[in-house]
Parts: C-alpha cells; structure tokens; sequence
C-alpha cells in the first residue's frame, strides 16, 4: 500500500474519531465481545447479531455518560492534538478487539450447541452476525441522537427563564417522559393490543385434524357445558389429543380406563370466578371426581398444556386420573407475565378454591388424591393458588411446577434456602421430605428417600433462561454459573457487568427454540420420572419405566415431525 494511501485511511480514521467518543468505544467493545460469549440458549445469526449490536449501543451510551461525567467534574484532559492521537489508537485497538472477538464467536457458540446435541454453526456465522450488529448500533445511535436533539431544543427554551443547567435538567426530565409517554402509550399499548389480537384470531381458528367429541362424557361434545368453540385452539388441542383407554392398555398390557380433561376456554365466561364454577360443574358431569388422582392445571399464558406432562401422567396412572384447566390469557407466557401479571394468578386462585372447596366436602377415603400442576407462567401461577394455612388441616397430595419463572416466590424462597454446597441448578432443601428438584439427569437425592405426607417437585433444566434469569445479573454472577455446572450449559460461559442480564434477556425470549430437553422444552421422559415421584408410583418397574420413556419420546418427536412436514 502506498504511502497517499496511508494518509488517506489515517485521515478518514482522524474523521471518523472526531464523530465517536474514545471512552464510548472501548466500554462499547467490550460489551460487544462479551455479547458474542455463549449464554444457556444456542443463538441464530440474527439474535446474535441484534444482541451483539444492542449491547455494544448500551456500553457506547455507558462510555458517553462516563465522559460527560468526567468534563462535568472538570478533570483535567489531553491536549487537543493528544487526545485525537489517542482516540485514533483506541478505535485501532477497538476494531482489532472486535474482529478477534467475531473470529472466536463461531467457537463459542458452538460450544453450547454441542452441549446440547445441534448443528454447528458455519463460517459465515462472524460476517452474519458483524452486518447485523451494524445496523442494530446504527439504529440505536440515530434513535439516541434524536433524542439528544429532543433535549437540546428543550434545553434552549427553557434557558430564556430559567439558568443554564436548571434547563439541561428540565430538557433531560421532559424528554424522558415525553419518549417513555410516546414509548409506553404508543408503541407498546399498539404492539400489546395487536399481539393480544392476532393471539386471540390464532385462538379461534379450528383444526381440520382435531374434531367435536361424540362421546357426551368428554368437553366439547354436545353434552358438555363447554361448547367445542368456547375451548380455544389450546383447548381443543388439550380435549383431543389424548390417548384412549385401548392406547394406554395396549401399551402397558394391563387394564386402564378413559382419563377424563376438562378444560374451559377465555370465551366461555366473562370473568375467572364464572369460569372456575363451569370447570367444576363440567368436572362434576363427566365423573371426574370418582377418579383415583385429580389434577388441577395452570396452563401456560397461551392457555397451552404440555400433552408430554399429561401424557406421562395418564399412562402411569393407567387412565385413571382426571385433570381440569382454565384457560387466562392468549399471549405467550413471557407476553402474559409483562402485560396481565395478576390476571393469570386470579384465574388459577379462582379455580383453586372451586376445585379445593367441593373436594373437601367430599369422604376423605373414596375422593381423589388432589394435585396442582403448571409449566412455565403456569407455575409461578399455580404456586399463587394456594395457601398453606388454609389446607394446613385437609392437605393436597403434592405438586409437579416445571419450568417455573425467576420470579415465582416459592421456588426462589426454597432454592435460595437450599443446603450448602449443593448447586443451584439442582438443589436439595432439608431433608428432601417435603420438596425435590430435578433434571434431565435425575434428582438430586436417592430415589428411595423418605417423603412426608406432601410432595413437591420442581422440574427444571440448568439451561432453562426463565428460571434462572435475574435482574441482579446486571451486578454479580450468578451462582449456577459456579462450578460444577449443569450438564447443557457451556464451560466457556462468563458473566459479565450488564452484558449477563441482557444475554439472559434475549434467552428467554427464545427458550423454547432450544431441544427438547433442554431450555425451556421439557422432555417426556423427565416428566415420567416427575409425575413419578410426586405420585409416589410403586406397580411401575424399572424397565417398564424405561419403555414408558421410549415411547412417550417417540409420540412427541412424530408430533414434531409432522409439524415440520
């Protein structure tokens, strides 16, 4: 290269860094590199991309506000002809940091697949992911230097009246609340109300495939007190993808019976109080209730329940179990937590003390054992339902929560009261009689350990963003970052300052896109091994449950592969 060249790709560098900030830059790099880094979920090109690209846009606004900071404070500075110097050198070595980071990023990203059996990433990954975060930084930029525009021409007016920094505080207030007013209110209430919308059309739509029962003793025939439209896409999915009593024998060469599904749909009735009575009464009318188990369900935020929990159920108890769910909301579990937090919580509670409130009217020696269950949102809900005071003198059975939320209170009360030096992933709390958690490896503690008289089990996954995201990430590691780690989750996972939080962020978003068995997908096979335990199953052996796991991942991989087809 000549030296004309040179010079011209020292003056472009010169012009370029007279538009950037130096301290910008380098908190921005480091952010940008410690967001290519794997997390607990596999991640594509483009969320890759868009993370990598958001989060060098946070550590660009950290690096700006540090510099004003520093000149607000007057601390003395280079020299003019110094400080571009440097700032030619820091987008020098920034760049190199970049691209030695993007060289690594297919590696890391690879090191979590593997974990997780997938499909490595190819070579164009790195260039994929660069333009991606471009545009994403770029995007972000503009949006804050209109913003920043926003604050000056407030500011300005302001001065007339009032002194000088006075304003900029005024211009910095009112412009805040003018983006979060226009951001909340508009944008937000417009995304919120059309998800709401196109959840709610997906809802209704009918399945060719899944028809009206005949059979009046099931919901959704012409008998039923739900009418079949009432149940809901989700709900028809629950009512007519169960298998049949001659299934359930075939399989396990020994008699069963028809298991009984209730479910009742967000149209069915105006509030959760009158839904909760309509479950109970159509409970009643199919003879839920003469049943050896009973379940009651919080579905996830769609209204979805897991068909490999209810499935692994049904078969161990050989038909002779009964279910019922109520249906919330339409948005997905992550949609419903942040626009109906408290609606999910009221229709479990509601359905709660139906189903609790007639169960105990009942002979304690010919009425069902009674069990709660939830995946997800569902969880977190079902955990709200109850109260321990309250079934203190006629308890309930126990309890399967899968997947449960950070932000569910039992779970985060029990895990952080977990034994010492026992991980978070997988603790054990006490003496293991009253709650145990599990894995796709297992639990923790022998299978023969005594339980008391309520069984609780928590089925979670180390990979599993929903559960183990915190807002404190932003400041401490984590401690299922600790060693050992879970068995799906990266060795060449790192926390670090905000970057954890926000790679953990995006996760959740799509943790269901990860395996099954793994993320937030929870596999047949570890249900069977939940539902086990909590039911206290003892005609079950060793190698009938192994077969019973074989064939209940089977049915869940032909379901996904003819969605895929």
């Amino acid at each position: 290269m000549s030296y004309s060249r040179l010079g011209l790709v020292a003056q472009l560098i010169t012009i370029r860094s007279r538009l950037l900030s130096g301290s910008g830059l380098v908190v921005g790099t480091f952010f940008f590199a410690a967001a290519l880094r794997p997390t607990l979920i596999p991640r594509t090109d483009l969320t890759q991309g868009v993370l990598a690209g958001g989060c060098f846009a946070a550590g660009y606004g950290l690096g700006v506000a540090l510099q004003w900071l520093w000149r607000y404070l007057q601390i003395p500075e280079l020299a003019t002809r110094p400080r571009r110097l440097a700032k030619v050198v820091i987008i020098i070595l920034c760049l190199c940091g970049a691209i030695a980071s993007l060289w690594e990023s297919a590696n890391w990203q690879n090191s979590i697949r593997a974990a997780m059996q997938m499909p490595l990433v190819d070579g164009s990954h790195p260039l994929n992911v660069c333009a991606l975060a471009i545009v994403t930084f770029v995007s972000v930029l503009a949006i804050a230097r209109l913003l920043s525009m926003l604050v000056q021409v407030i500011a300005q007016f302001f001065r007339r009246y009032i002194p000088r920094r006075l304003a900029n505080v005024a211009g910095v207030g009112i412009a805040a609340v003018l983006a979060w007013s226009v951001a909340s209110n508009v944008v937000v209430s417009s995304v919120f109300s059309a998800l709401d919308s196109s959840y709610a059309k997906y809802d209704a739509l009918f399945e060719p495939k899944r028809l009206q029962p005949a059979e009046s003793s099931r919901t959704g025939s012409s008998a039923s007190l739900v009418r079949w439209d009432e149940l809901g896409r989700a709900g028809r999915e629950f009512i007519a993808d169960e298998d049949t009593a001659a299934e359930i024998s075939t399989f396990t060469g020994r008699p069963a019976q028809e298991a009984i599904r209730v479910y009742v749909g967000l149209g069915a009735a105006s509030n959760p109080e009158a839904r909760a009575k309509l479950a109970l009464e159509e409970l009643k009318r199919v003879g839920g209730f003469r049943k050896s188990t009973m379940i009651i369900i919080t579905p996830t935020g769609t209204g979805w329940v897991d068909p490999a929990s209810m499935d692994a159920v049904e078969y161990l108890c050989r038909g002779d179990v009964a279910s019922v769910a109520v249906q919330y909301s339409y948005l997905s579990s992550p949609l419903s937590l942040l626009a109906q937090p408290e609606y999910g919580s009221e229709t479990a509670r509601a359905l709660f003390l139906e189903i609790y409130g007639y169960w105990t009217t009942l002979p304690k020696q010919s009425r069902p054992r009674l069990y709660l269950h939830g995946l997800s949102l569902g969880a977190m809900n079902s955990e709200k339902s109850v109260g321990l005071f309250e079934i203190i003198d006629d308890p309930i059975s126990g309890a399967l929560w899968s997947g449960p939320p950070f932000d569910s209170r039992v779970w985060r009360s029990v895990s952080d009261a977990r034994n010492k030096g026992t991980p978070q992933w997988l603790p054990v709390f006490r003496d293991s009689s009253l709650v145990r958690f599990m894995n796709q490896s297992g639990q923790a503690v022998p299978r023969g350990a005594p339980w008391g008289p309520l069984r609780v089990v928590y089925l979670q996954y180390a990979s599993d963003p929903i559960v183990f995201f915190d807002y404190r990430d932003a400041y401490r590691q984590p401690s299922w970052m600790n060693s050992p780690r879970g068995p799906d989750v990266s060795a060449q996972l790192s926390w670090y300052p905000i970057v954890t939080m926000l790679q953990l962020g995006l996760d959740m978003a799509v943790a269901t896109t990860a395996p099954i068995g793994h993320g937030h997908v929870y596999a047949p096979q570890d249900y069977v091994e939940g539902w086990s335990a909590v039911l206290g199953v003892q005609d079950w052996g060793q190698q009938d449950l192994f077969l019973l796991k074989e064939h209940l991942a089977a049915k869940i991989r032909a379901k996904v592969d003819d969605r895929g087809g």
